[in-house]
């Protein structure tokens, strides 16, 4: 039985969220499970930007679970969606996938190579497992299975019925055609409301079928060769019998609509229906769709012709990626939740979505920057071990390490992040050597086996090997700089030799800190425990020089992993010989 979490008992923005949403669920349905709700489609990789749109419900789900409520949190793969286009960054992809557009994702081959029986399954799976590691807790929706088995039948027939009503709605936000502008100067489709639809539940699709038949807000698959790219010609109420056609191959058929599975309303009938049909009462919605005549403001007036009420709906801002601009999945190359996993562990990860209210954006680090939200992190650790953290900051750390039904798997003895990333990149992950290394950090309390630090050891190693370019990588010479050693002037010599002659006194991660630091300060005769408001400004240019000096003489550049970490890793015995003793 899970075990149930105390409330944060905090005003941060995740429990005025629960309060808002516990209140609205007694209103609407008295004593029944508070639905929460997301909603993905799988039309290519499924980005960190997208993780909002799960994580936000999440995290607020997970608050109303600690309380001892209820709760479901959906998520509603829009796997029946059109195959709109073919995704940049996905392997084994080529031209011949084209073909496919206009298809469910269902009935679109998997790319090559995948294990999985179609292209929405693909790109699910590696969510599904992304989301498992972080304790995201979900009851998963195929809209394929809803539309295909005919649990949506009645309100398609619903929606046909009151077609007029919806067009009505949607004629206020449509965009009126002036005869005396030329066409190209007509306001093109919001192709922006278009790419967040792909990502956050929004298939990219139009209002519905008009023509001269009238308007229609359902669309069928073609009974030949299975795209949308058809038209609803005549549609009777009393008997049911649509007949269509489709541009794509010319097929043309009559159907009992009341029977007849192979088809969806469309996607601005169809997310107010859903909310209507599962009872959703919280539900976030990306920028895109918080602009006028946008998925998520016309949507709250169509579903109540479903008999429904609009979600409360925090609009969400755009995730990004350190050094990179606002993130599009139909474009491809963008990192996802799987690949954010392989170089942080997944408190950190949630902690970044639970630290920002929804509509602040923030950068997701997976260059060097990663680093300082590690080192960030772990002061925050220590702060909530020692009581001394903000409340607001406790809460955050809290939805971060555990969820209603536990803690989340964490590092035994989590060791500073850059530091087993320095320790990776000397060492290229040979285990004897890195264990070596970290066991010296601390000779008083020395490490005895890897697992201790693991999972944060192989996510910085991972970094290292998959994040960090080639030319920055460290490479200890093989051979005493000879030539630098010999044109040293006398002071640098003297430097050198206060470092070596402090070594064994000073071989621990705390000791040659100390010593590093100590060097220059001693040689401008001040002592080495002086502080920086006790020395001038010049100790720092003097600190800075003698840096510059160790890199060169060890790793032949000006810069490299943090000086202790890396005479650590390079063993006493030949930083001496490096440094010319």
């Amino acid at each position: 039985m899970p075990i149930v979490a105390q409330s944060t008992e905090t005003t941060d923005w995740v429990s005025r969220f629960a309060d808002e949403v516990i209140e609205e669920s007694e209103r609407r349905a008295p004593g029944k499970p508070v639905v929460v709700a997301s909603g993905l489609s799988p039309s290519g990789p499924i980005h960190l930007g997208n993780l909002r749109e799960v994580m936000t419900p999440h995290l607020v789900a997970d608050e109303i679970r600690r309380r001892g409520h209820q709760v479901r949190h959906l998520i509603s793969w829009d796997d029946y969606d059109r195959y709109r286009k073919v995704p940049n960054g996905v392997e084994g992809v080529d031209g011949t996938w084209a073909e496919h557009i206009g298809k469910p994702l269902t009935s679109v081959p998997a790319p090559k190579g995948s294990a999985h029986p179609n292209w929405a399954e693909h790109f699910k799976a590696a969510m599904v497992d992304a989301l498992a590691e972080m304790g995201v807790e979900f009851d998963g929706i195929s809209q394929t299975e809803q539309y295909t088995s005919g649990v949506y039948r009645e309100q398609i027939l619903h929606a046909m019925k009151h077609r007029g009503d919806i067009d009505a709605i949607l004629a206020q936000y449509r965009t009126k055609k002036d005869p005396a502008k030329k066409p190209q100067s007509q306001k093109p489709v919001d192709e922006a409301e278009l790419e967040a639809a792909e990502g956050s539940g929004a298939a990219g699709e139009d209002d519905g079928s008009s023509g001269s038949a009238g308007y229609f807000p359902y669309k069928p698959f073609c009974g030949q060769c299975e795209k949308d790219l058809t038209t609803v010609t005549a549609y009777d109420d009393a008997t049911t019998e649509l007949s269509y056609t489709c541009t794509a191959c010319g097929f043309a058929e009559t159907v009992a609509l009341n029977e007849f599975n192979r088809g969806k309303l469309v996607w601005k009938v169809d997310w107010p229906m859903r909310w209507a049909y599962e009872g959703v009462v919280f539900e976030p919605s990306g920028v895109d769709h918080s602009s006028p005549g946008s998925s998520f403001q016309v949507g709250g007036q169509i579903v109540g012709i479903f008999g429904g009420k609009q979600p409360i709906g925090p609009m969400y801002a755009f995730v990004g990626i350190s050094g990179m601009a606002k993130m599009s999945s139909s474009k491809g190359g963008v990192p996802t939740p799987a690949d954010a996993l392989k170089i942080m562990e997944p408190q950190l990860l949630r902690w970044l979505y639970a630290r920002r209210r929804p509509n602040q954006s923030f950068k997701i680090a997976f260059d060097q920057e990663i680093q300082r939200l590690y080192d960030e992190w772990d002061k925050l650790d220590a702060k909530v071990a020692d009581g001394s953290a903000l409340p607001a900051d406790v809460a955050a750390h809290s939805r971060a390490v555990r969820t209603a039904a536990g803690e989340l798997p964490r590092t035994p003895r989590p060791m500073p992040y850059r530091t087993l990333a320095s320790v990776a990149d000397i060492t290229a992950g040979a285990e004897d050597q890195t264990l070596r290394i970290l066991s010296e950090l601390d000779p008083t309390d020395p490490l005895s086996s890897l697992d201790a630090v693991r999972p944060r050891l192989d996510k910085a190693e991972a970094w290292i090997n998959t994040h960090v370019p080639a030319d920055q990588r460290t490479i200890v010479r093989d051979e005493p700089d000879a030539e630098l050693l010999k044109s040293l002037d006398e002071q640098a010599q003297g430097s050198l030799r206060l470092l070596l002659d402090g070594l064994a006194d000073h071989w621990s991660l705390d000791g040659l800190t100390h010593l590093v630091y100590g060097v220059p300060k001693v040689q401008a005769g001040f002592s080495a425990d002086a502080t920086p408001k006790e020395l001038p400004p010049e100790i720092k240019t003097a600190q800075r020089s003698f840096f510059a000096l160790l890199y060169h003489l060890l790793v032949g550049r000006d810069t490299g992993p943090r000086l202790p970490t890396l005479l650590l890793a390079v063993g006493q015995d030949r930083v001496r010989a490096l440094l010319g003793e």
